[in-house]
């Protein structure tokens, strides 16, 4: 289970802006919109800018590079709902900003694979 990381002190981030933390190994842009923080993944999945440094409008972040939007509530590709980035959970707690990014899962093919060969093995 992933702990939480504090990132920046409450204020740091003004309001309608964000700003990219490394959280483990993953950088993550953390954004205060409507006067409460949101946590995705800060590379936008076109070409890699960072969405931490895109302009952001009621709860929509977008890419710096080529106007890819994003909600920051979850992440959902404004142009595509099916598709988005990363959203991970945050806290206050005292005057730091927590942020909490899960481990990368296993995949289930490396799962299956593994359960074939002890089967077969």
């Amino acid at each position: 289970m992933s702990e939480f990381v504090t990132v920046a002190k409450v204020g740091a981030i003004p309001e309608g802006e964000g700003a990219t933390f490394t959280v483990g190994d993953r950088l993550v842009a953390v954004f205060l919109s409507d006067g409460k923080y949101h946590a995705i993944d800060d590379l936008c999945p076109h070409m890699g800018a960072s969405l931490g440094e895109g302009h952001v409008e009621d709860g929509v972040v977008s890419c710096p590079w080529h106007a890819w939007r994003f909600r920051v509530s979850d992440g959902t590709w404004c142009d595509n709902p099916k598709l988005g980035v990363d959203c991970f959970e945050v806290r206050i707690e005292g005057d730091e900003i927590q942020v909490r990014v899960p481990p990368p899962a296993e995949s289930a093919d490396e799962s299956e694979d593994a359960s074939s060969d002890e089967a077969s093995g």
